[in-house]
């Protein structure tokens, strides 16, 4: 009885493969747990933290807003590095086994055209969103108007990017990635872009006004406006990047190898 007992506590036989293996399952990891920071801090500030600073007066959000959104702020913004960094580490790594496994059977492949129309692609949407949040043109600022342009940036440039891209060696994951990865970086450069510009003079002037009596710039309500549209649109864009991101692994949408 002893002895099976024994047999039994030790049967299960664990293998920890090192190399190249250990890698992805560190840049896996480390893109896990800096992701649900970043997507749990953005979902905070949507669906508590906007509602909450606007039920306040402003001698309490002068209080508050100094103390607790350089805080959350530099969480957000770090993790949004380290998961997108991470993320593209690793699908960089898959985009490259693809095209080495093509190479090896004797097709043409090449990982470049996939790596430069990521980059260009979603900067250049973001540039578009850029435009329109800066431009001169209040109409532009109107959620409604700024969500349509937004969602033609991003639709145009996931069709382009499955465009450039489907040659046959390429995964699903290498598409998938490519996708919701994308609007992962759309998201960084919306976070560093803009979000954290705009808020730190929010910050800085709701500090001035509580602590020195110092009135608010005339263009306070711009600022904080532009930071609002860019938080709301990176929630909502999380929940195509999210469904992307995991249709890499557990849902087939491209054909490929």
């Amino acid at each position: 009885m002893t002895l099976s007992l024994v047999a039994l506590l030790l049967s299960p036989k664990l293998q920890f493969p090192g190399g190249a293996q250990t890698t992805l399952i560190v840049l896996r990891l480390i893109h896990f747990v800096a992701g649900i920071t970043w997507v749990g801090l953005l979902y905070f500030f949507n669906l508590v933290n906007v509602p909450f600073l606007q039920e306040l007066d402003a001698k309490s959000r002068g209080t508050v807003v100094p103390k607790l959104m350089p805080r959350a702020l530099w969480w957000f913004r770090w993790s949004a590095v380290v998961t997108v960094l991470a993320g593209i580490a690793y699908w960089m790594h898959i985009v490259a086994t693809d095209a080495r496994n093509a190479v090896a059977l004797g097709e043409p492949a090449s990982a470049g055209m996939m790596f430069g129309s990521f980059f260009g692609l979603w900067t250049l949407a973001f540039a578009i969103e850029m435009g329109a949040l800066m431009s001169p043109v209040e109409a532009l600022r109107k959620g409604p108007v700024l969500g349509a342009i937004v969602a033609i940036a991003v639709i145009a440039a996931a069709y382009i990017f499955l465009g450039l891209n489907q040659h046959g060696w390429e995964s699903n994951p290498a598409l998938a990635i490519g996708i919701g990865g994308g609007l992962g970086w759309f998201m960084l450069l919306n976070v560093w872009g803009v979000v954290w510009r705009m808020q730190k003079k929010m910050i800085r002037w709701t500090e001035a006004n509580a602590s020195r009596g110092t009135a608010m710039p005339p263009e306070a309500p711009k600022v904080a406006r532009i930071a609002l549209l860019c938080t709301r649109l990176n929630f909502w864009l999380s929940f195509p990047m999210l469904f992307f991101m995991g249709a890499a692994s557990h849902y087939i949408l491209f054909a490929g190898r």
